[in-house]
């Protein structure tokens, strides 16, 4: 049964590419129909950023709709695992954008009032686009070691550790790359991922028989993969910002 899944998972990802590939080529029709077929893909993605319901008459949800229409224009099958990770990954990227852009715009909004209001008090406040930007700032370097402690959590539920990563990562970019693309599958495919947060261990039978890579590579690169399958189906944006040229 989990085989039959699979195959059928993989069949998917290869029509999703080939369509990819075609739109990318220039045919519109094909395009339209990858955009309204992931309608629901894009909707998800953006109420996941966004913390709430997101549907076609918020800004977010044309954010997210140009950002997959980028992912599709420039994925590549070769190097991507799937069109709809690739496309996640730019979304989430494009709305975190859109949504610091906001914040900043809605602070100078409320500044501003605050200055006409009390242009004619004894007291003035200085307000200015560099206290702004020191703020958000501020606010992403608390974001960014929220991510970094609660990672090590879900690490520590492996027997995992930052500093034994460093020591098991792969040295070499292909075996690296490799090791990534094979995490993405396990990420993706809802089987396996749910075997390796019931049982804390990948099911490398499985994964041999869906890759061409042996069993010894696997359980060579395992305390890498599992790292990278717990960051990929995570909310770490800024985390996911280190290691973006491996991701896309």
């Amino acid at each position: 049964m989990l085989l039959s899944i699979i195959h059928g998972f993989y069949k998917t990802k290869t029509n999703m590419s080939e369509l990819a590939k075609k739109a990318k080529a220039g045919n519109e029709e094909v395009l339209n129909d990858l955009l309204f077929a992931n309608t629901p893909f894009m909707k998800k993605t953006a109420s996941f950023v966004c913390k709430r319901p997101i549907d076609e008459h918020d800004e977010e949800f044309s954010v997210a709709m140009n950002g997959f229409h980028e992912a599709v224009m420039a994925f590549d099958a070769n190097e991507n695992a799937s069109l709809q990770t690739f496309a996640h990954l730019i979304i989430k990227r494009r709305l975190v954008d859109y949504i610091r852009k906001e914040s900043v715009r809605n602070e100078k909004v409320m500044l501003l009032h605050l200055e006409n209001e009390e242009s004619s008090s004894t007291q003035h406040y200085l307000f200015d686009e560099k206290s702004i930007h020191t703020y958000t700032e501020e606010q992403i370097s608390a974001a960014r070691r929220e991510e970094l402690s609660v990672y090590n959590n879900s690490l520590k539920e492996f027997n995992l550790s930052f500093e034994e990563l460093t020591r098991a990562a792969p040295k070499h970019v292909d075996a690296r790359k490799t090791a990534f693309q094979i995490a993405q599958i396990i990420a993706e495919s809802e089987e396996l991922y749910n075997y390796l947060m019931i049982n804390k261990r990948l099911p490398l039978k499985e994964i041999e028989a869906l890759v061409e890579v042996s069993r010894k590579t696997l359980e060579r690169h395992r305390k890498y993969m599992i790292a990278v399958v717990l960051l990929l189906n995570s909310d770490f944006v800024y985390i996911k910002d280190y290691v973006k040229g491996e991701i896309i």
